[in-house]
């Protein structure tokens, strides 16, 4: 089941399973942006990463001497949420704790997703609400796959990431889904980073604590792009597989392991600590 927002320049679909984004149609381009899954590259189109994003050290953490398991880039994007709030231009989803989620993660807790259009771009916000009287520990990211290349003539290699602002970027380098503790240089003083398949034979590229907060993906054969804008988010993910035609870009609060860590969830690098009755807001945009 999906829902529809729409205004005169974008038409955006987001299906109740998982609130995951199903399409953003561009109306006066013709254009679809958004991945649209495949079995031979990618399933997905937009997951939200909840409670945790990326992997966990044999899938699981302790908590108060208990061990728990968890999937990769935990449970939400496989779940089901209702509707809050629905207007033309605006939907608000939600996913609650419950018996689905508290054998596994024993927090209870509020998801809110709201999806908002204004003109051409579509905006995305996660608020957390923490109803319990204990401390609620949790990570939170967004996973969209835009098309790339956009049209048939051109080729992956013919786009670019061009960042807000010059950077010196290391990557933290993955093995099996969680970091081993090495890091590679992607970018030195510069705003510019090509996309090459070879850069993702290892996996994700993962950078911390980036000084830009938006950066925009432009084609050199056509002068079609997308800004992708993002504030507050310590780590970003640049993702696709070697081949394939699209590109996942990923704000995150919240990390995979590291292979050294113990698995305490309390002392995860990433991990969001929010206190009791406290609420947490992180948002990101699109602009097409």
């Amino acid at each position: 089941m999906k829902e529809t927002i729409e205004n005169e320049i974008l038409r955006v679909e987001i299906a109740h399973a998982g609130a995951e984004l199903s399409s953003v149609f561009h109306k006066q381009q013709q254009q679809e942006y958004l991945w649209q899954g495949s079995s031979e590259w990618w399933p997905r189109k937009a997951p939200v990463l909840f409670p945790i994003v990326g992997k966990l050290n044999d899938n699981a953490y302790r908590l108060d001497g208990q061990t728990y398991s968890l999937p990769q880039h935990g449970f939400a994007r496989d779940m089901v949420f209702s509707v809050q709030q629905q207007e033309k231009e605006k939907l608000v989803f939600s996913l609650c704790s419950g018996e689905g989620t508290l054998a596994n993660y024993p927090f209870e807790f509020e998801l809110l997703i709201t999806y908002e259009l204004k003109g051409s771009e579509l905006s995305v916000s996660y608020e957390i609400k923490n109803p319990a009287k204990e401390i609620l520990y949790f990570s939170i990211g967004a996973h969209p796959g835009f098309n790339c290349p956009l049209h048939a003539a051109e080729q992956f290699s013919d786009y670019y990431l061009e960042f807000e602002k010059a950077e010196t970027l290391d990557r933290l380098l993955l093995d099996g889904g969680v970091f081993n503790g090495m890091t590679e240089r992607v970018m030195t003083d510069t705003n510019i980073l090509p996309l090459e398949e070879a850069l993702f034979k290892k996996d994700a590229i993962v950078f911390k604590n980036m000084r830009s907060e938006y950066m925009i993906l432009k084609s050199r054969r056509s002068d079609h792009s997308l800004k992708f804008s993002f504030r507050d988010f310590p780590y970003f993910g640049i993702w696709t597989k070697p081949g394939a035609p699209f590109i996942c870009l990923e704000p995150w609060c919240g990390i995979a392991d590291n292979k050294s860590f113990d698995g305490d969830l309390t002392k995860k690098e990433g991990i969001v600590a929010l206190q009791p009755n406290e609420h947490f807001i992180r948002s990101w945009s699109v602009t097409l």
